[in-house]
């Protein structure tokens, strides 16, 4: 029997996949891998990607899972974009360090109802998920097109699902709290989830803000209390537009269409240390092409020497408009 690291990146197939170290120690499957490596190439992940497109992934680890939702404008023949679900699945090989990657849309009562309830008669985008501890409840926001035509965030919440019996889910609710008269837009928050980071075009190209928070209230009060104007979060904008923050422990990656990118879009990564946040780094041509490369998202595994990350990009040899891929990467934070 091989050595294999196998995980699933969903909330969605919990009842047929077990998490863990599937591994045989013996002569003939030596452990050479104590940690899995997640490869540093590119890899298109097919079974969710559509001719249309798509992007805006989400990821969120609770209990070693990750659900996985999206947008697509495949339902609407490119007219407008819906949240759509999918399960991402990985294996490691301890032995000979294969690694093996595969995708899919799936179909779960659960996440069925969530996404539902996300989607409004407009484009929806950006959902971010997340685990508020204090209150025990999982959060789900996404961004929309209102009335006016403007992006507004809402979301829905839920005790957290485990596969078995589904929570009920409820809202949506308007984020009142960070909602402008403005285009407001992915939004995350770091470890503590005392800062929220997001988009706006308040000022007319679209900036990152930050917003600042007391952990210790609870974040559906927080969420729905009067409305608070964030501040530029200088050290991440530039004349150009800067969008799509995500946080990962202490590193932060956005799009930017700034002077000196490969492209139109390119992504970018800082590092908070040392009290500050380093300046923006391009991540270089292995990543970013003389296409647009669109809202990255991290993740990490304690298996695994490094991290990885999904972005959505219309570079050329894609299956549709913008696509989705996979990468490792290694950054320190």
């Amino acid at each position: 029997m091989k050595k294999s690291v196998t995980y699933l990146i969903s909330g969605i197939l919990l009842t047929s996949f077990v998490f863990g170290i599937i591994a045989c120690r013996n002569e003939e499957n030596p452990v050479v891998y104590q940690k899995g490596i997640f490869p540093d190439s590119l890899v298109s992940l097919t079974g969710l990607n559509s001719d249309f497109d798509d992007y805006n992934i989400s990821l969120y680890t609770l209990n070693n899972y990750l659900p996985l939702i999206f947008s697509s404008n495949r339902a609407s023949n490119g007219e407008q974009f819906d949240l759509v679900q999918g399960v991402l699945v990985y294996t490691f090989d301890q032995t000979t360090g294969d690694f093996q990657l595969q995708s899919e849309i799936s179909d779960n009562q659960f996440f069925n109802e969530l996404t539902s309830m996300l989607t409004t008669s407009g484009n929806d985008f950006g959902p971010y998920r997340l685990y508020s501890s204090l209150d025990g409840f999982e959060y789900t926001i996404a961004s929309s097109v209102n009335d006016d035509g403007n992006l507004d965030f809402h979301y829905v919440r839920n005790l957290p699902y485990f596969g078995a019996a589904a929570p009920a889910i409820t809202g949506p609710f308007p984020a009142i709290k960070v909602n402008s008269i403005a285009d407001d837009a992915y939004i995350c928050f770091d470890t503590n989830q005392d800062s929220a980071y997001f988009c706006s075009d308040a000022d007319g190209d679209f900036d990152i803000y930050l917003l600042k928070r007391d952990a210790s209230e609870n974040m559906d009060s927080w969420l729905n209390s009067d409305y608070e104007t964030p501040v530029r979060a200088e050290t991440f904008n530039s004349p150009g537009n800067d969008k799509c923050p995500y946080l990962y422990r202490k590193i932060l990656v956005f799009t930017s269409d700034r002077p000196g990118g490969l492209g139109g879009y390119d992504l970018y990564y800082s590092i908070f240390s040392g009290g500050r946040w380093s300046s923006p780094v391009n991540f270089g041509p292995r990543i970013n092409s003389s296409s647009n490369e669109y809202r990255p998202v991290l993740g990490g595994d304690e298996q695994f020497s490094n991290q990885f990350m999904i972005f959505s990009s219309d570079r050329p040899g894609g299956k549709g408009g913008f696509d989705l891929y996979f990468t490792g990467i290694k950054l320190a934070g």
